[in-house]
């Protein structure tokens, strides 16, 4: 069976994508910032799961975490990059700190791994990578509410597509394929604090009746790191329910 890399695999999206992959049989090497969390979601390390702790902002962290995994796995097969910080911030609220801290950890972070990745892929001319945008891109949520994604996480989960574009085009001559999705609202810890007015106005727009859950995404993302999805590549797949479209 394969071999995968899932980052944010501690909790929501990338816990469940590293969940359904090792239902799978294959081998994943989960990573997240917090080592406690990682074990407490997955278990102990096994020979078919490894745990490694990393803040994908850091380029030296990632760089030993991403050899690591293939150390301990082989070259990777695919890579799920859930790792992400939210940001709520009005603009009026919103200061250079925040802004560029959120672009450092979701827009340099995918691209951090990504080329990690990749790199540990091209020996072998062939490979997945699925990187996290969002659906707030399509709706330009504002923020100031809890829970909802404000500009600056709204220009990070935008640039994840220009990102997934140029990469798709330069990685594709070495047999790696690039590829995005774009979840709409997703039972996560990011909607926790949701009010009930605003899980209600989320769910009037979804005509499939009910928020998205992470197993639902997860299928997707694993869908595109299979040889099913072999000619996909470039996309940014829209995964909302048919709450709204690109």
């Amino acid at each position: 069976m394969g071999a995968f890399i899932v980052t944010g695999a501690a909790s929501g999206i990338g816990l469940a994508c590293a969940r359904r992959l090792l239902d799978q049989g294959h081998r994943v090497a989960a990573i997240d910032i917090k080592a406690e969390a990682l074990a407490a979601a997955l278990g102990a390390a096994t020979k078919t799961l490894l745990h490694l702790p990393c803040d994908v902002s850091q380029s030296a962290a990632v760089d030993s975490a991403v050899a690591r995994a293939a150390d301990g796995f082989g070259a990777p097969d695919g890579l799920i990059h859930c790792a992400a910080v939210h940001s709520p911030s009005f603009w009026t609220d919103l200061e250079a700190e925040e802004f560029n801290r959120v672009l450092q950890v979701n827009v340099t972070g995918s691209f951090l791994i990504a080329k990690a990745v990749a790199r540990a892929m091209q020996a072998k001319k062939k490979g997945a990578i699925v990187l996290t945008s969002s659906a707030n891109v399509l709706a330009g949520g504002v923020g100031g509410q809890a829970g909802m994604g404000g500009p600056a996480y709204v220009a990070s989960k935008s640039a994840i597509v220009g990102l997934v574009r140029s990469m798709a085009r330069s990685l594709g001559p070495d047999g790696i394929r690039v590829n995005a999705v774009m979840p709409g609202v997703t039972e996560t810890p990011m909607i926790a604090k949701y009010s009930q007015e605003n899980r209600a106005a989320s769910l009037k727009q979804i005509p499939l009746g009910h928020i998205g859950t992470a197993e639902e995404i997860a299928d997707v993302m694993c869908f595109l790191v299979s040889d099913g999805s072999r000619y996909v590549s470039g996309e940014t797949m829209i995964v909302n329910g048919a709450a709204m479209f690109g």
